[in-house]
C-alpha cells in the first residue's frame, strides 16, 4: 500500500510539473511568411540536401521569447529563407510537445527539428559559476551538436537565444574553414585573455601558458554564442571529450569561473578561424552581475548579441529598456495578457502592430 501511495504521489507531482511548464509557456503571434527570391536553390528534399543552411539553437521555456525573435530576424533578412533549416536542442521534458507546437504555430512553414538533450549527460561535470543561469545543463548542449544532428549535416551555425540578425545569415554560413580549423567565430584579441582563468590555472606548472603552446596563433577570447562548426572534423577530433576533460580538471582544481565558455577556450583558443566582428556585436546584456546598458561596438553590424545578465525582454517588461532593446522589440512575437484581451474584443481590432500579419496563439 505505501508503495502504491508513493507511486501515485510521484505521478501527481510529474503531472503538476508538466502542467506548470505548459502554463508557463509564453504566447506568440504568427510571424510573416517569407519565400525564396530569384537565384535561390531549388526546394530541399530533406535535411541532407546540400543547398540548406543549418542553424542550431537551444530551446526552452525560459528563453523561448528570445529564440522566437532570433528565428524571425534570421528569416526576415535571409535571401533564401526557405533554405534555412533549424536544429533546436531541448531538454527531455519539453522537447517534443509544447515547444514544438509553439514554434510550428508561429512559423508554419519553418523547416526544423527538435533533438532531445538529456541533462544527465553533463550534470556531473558542471561547476558552480558566477551566475546561476550559466550553470544550466542546456548551456552545454552545443558540445553535443555533432552527436545529435544527422551525420549528413556537414556544418552548422550555432547561435545563442539572445541574438538578433540584421543581415543575410548565408554570408556567415559561407565562412571558409581551412583544413586546420574546426570552429570559426569572431575573436577579440584586445580582451584580457588571462582573466578567463583563475590565478591557480596560470601558476600551475602543468597548465597556464603550456596549454596554448604550439597553436596556430596566440590565444584570444572568442564568444561561443556565434560559431560556425565543422561537424565532421569535430567528430573526427573527438572534441566533445576534449572539452569534457577540462570540465573534469575544473572539478579537481577550480581553474575558471565562467560556466561553459572557458572549456571551449582551453580547447580552441589560438585555433579558431577568425570571423568579422560584425557577426557578433556581443555584450549588449551588460556584464554577468549588473546587466547594465551597453552600446554597439564601432563598425558594421550583422548580428547583435545580448550576452550578459540583462536580456531585452526582461528590461522591456520591467519598463526600463536600454536603447538597443527597442530594436529587439521590433522582432518580438510575444503576446502579453493585455494584447490577448484586446484581440478577443470585437471592438478592439487586432492586437498586433501593423508590421505583423497572422493570428495570436496560446499554448
Amino acid at each position: 500500500m505505501p508503495a502504491r501511495a508513493g507511486a501515485a504521489a510521484a505521478a501527481v507531482m510529474l503531472l503538476v510539473a508538466v502542467c506548470a511548464q505548459a502554463a508557463a509557456l509564453p504566447r506568440f503571434a504568427e510571424a510573416p511568411e517569407y519565400r525564396n527570391g530569384e537565384g535561390c536553390p531549388a526546394a530541399a528534399a530533406g535535411v541532407c540536401d546540400a543547398g540548406l543552411v543549418h542553424i542550431s539553437m537551444t530551446l526552452d521555456a525560459h528563453y523561448l521569447r528570445g529564440s522566437m525573435a532570433a528565428v524571425y530576424s534570421l528569416l526576415k533578412h535571409a535571401s533564401c529563407p526557405e533554405s534555412l533549416f533549424f536544429h533546436f536542442l531541448a531538454e527531455e521534458e519539453g522537447g517534443g510537445g509544447e515547444l514544438r507546437r509553439a514554434v510550428a504555430a508561429s512559423f508554419p512553414s519553418l523547416r526544423f527539428e527538435i533533438y532531445v538533450f538529456r541533462a544527465e549527460a553533463v550534470a556531473g561535470l558542471i561547476s558552480a559559476s558566477v551566475r546561476a543561469a550559466l550553470e544550466s545543463p542546456l548551456n552545454y548542449a552545443r558540445n553535443h551538436l555533432a552527436d545529435l544532428l544527422p551525420r549528413c549535416v556537414p556544418r552548422a551555425i550555432y547561435l545563442d537565444s539572445d541574438v538578433l540578425a540584421v543581415d543575410d545569415v548565408r554570408r556567415l554560413w559561407e565562412t571558409r574553414l581551412p583544413a586546420a580549423a574546426v570552429v570559426a567565430a569572431p575573436e577579440y584579441c584586445h580582451a584580457n585573455f588571462s582573466r578567463y582563468f583563475t590565478p591557480a590555472f596560470w601558476s600551475d606548472p602543468d597548465l597556464g601558458h603550456r596549454v596554448f603552446a604550439g597553436r596556430r596563433r596566440p590565444p584570444c577570447y572568442f564568444n561561443t554564442g556565434v560559431m560556425v562548426i565543422d561537424l565532421r572534423r569535430w567528430r573526427a577530433g573527438n572534441y566533445r571529450h576534449r572539452i569534457e576533460r577540462w570540465m573534469e580538471i575544473q572539478k579537481e582544481k577550480r581553474i575558471y569561473e565562467l560556466g561553459s565558455l572557458p572549456p571551449f577556450l582551453l580547447v580552441f583558443a589560438g585555433e579558431v578561424e577568425a570571423v568579422d566582428h560584425r557577426w557578433n556585436q556581443h555584450g549588449l546584456g551588460g556584464d554577468n552581475v549588473h546587466g547594465s546598458c551597453r552600446p554597439l561596438h564601432d563598425g558594421p553590424v550583422s548580428l547583435m548579441h545580448w550576452s550578459g545578465k540583462g536580456k531585452p525582454w526582461d528590461r522591456l517588461d520591467a519598463g526600463n529598456p536600454c536603447p538597443l532593446d527597442r530594436t529587439w522589440k521590433s522582432y518580438d512575437l510575444y503576446v502579453s495578457e493585455d494584447d490577448s484581451a484586446a484581440a478577443s474584443s470585437p471592438a478592439s481590432g487586432p492586437a498586433l502592430s501593423s508590421s505583423w500579419s497572422g493570428s495570436v496563439f496560446s499554448w
